[in-house]
């Protein structure tokens, strides 16, 4: 197997139902990554960390205990910040909704959800998803990794950096 980054989601799920990597392992080396890579590429504007270990931690104790698992179970991902993820921060790029949590999850996210995913936080958007780039009055500007002169894009500006990171 090579890098962990380097797999697909599908690839992932099935590398932790094989036991051959866990759910808690793939968290703390996303965990690693974005520590080592975010400062410069601004992919994420809120962390969950914390939660994300422990939803491994259970994600792990599942397939350990032989339980039936769904598709992506214990794969970590990234939220786009214009998706309402209840009890997360969702500032959708803008001042005007810095400290807004929303007390529900939209559509998207309860499907992720579903699927198994752990979510690792939100990532960068333009304000509103509106301009053609991601810099924003509450968080640095997302920058392609392969050239930190270079804006990452619009409105999923962030999940590109961390994609491409």
């Amino acid at each position: 197997m090579g890098d962990l980054h380097d797999l697909s989601a599908l690839e992932q799920a099935a590398a932790i139902r094989a036991g051959e990597t866990s759910s808690t392992e793939l968290v703390e080396h996303y965990a690693q990554r974005i520590g080592k890579l975010d400062g410069d590429i601004g992919a994420f504007v809120t962390l969950t960390l914390e939660t994300a270990r422990e939803q491994a931690a259970a994600a792990d104790r599942a397939v350990a205990g032989r339980e039936a698992v769904p598709a992506l179970h214990g794969v970590p991902i990234a939220i786009k910040d214009l998706n309402m993820t209840a009890g997360v921060p969702t500032k959708l790029g803008s001042k005007a909704f810095e400290d807004f949590v929303p007390p529900f999850s939209d559509y998207t996210v309860e499907k992720l959800r579903a699927a198994g995913t752990i979510s690792l936080g939100k990532t960068n958007t333009p304000e509103f998803g509106l301009p053609c780039y991601s810099e924003t009055d509450v968080a640095p500007p997302a920058r392609t990794p392969w050239d930190l002169t270079r804006s990452a894009g619009g409105s999923s500006g962030g999940a590109a950096a961390a994609t491409a990171a």
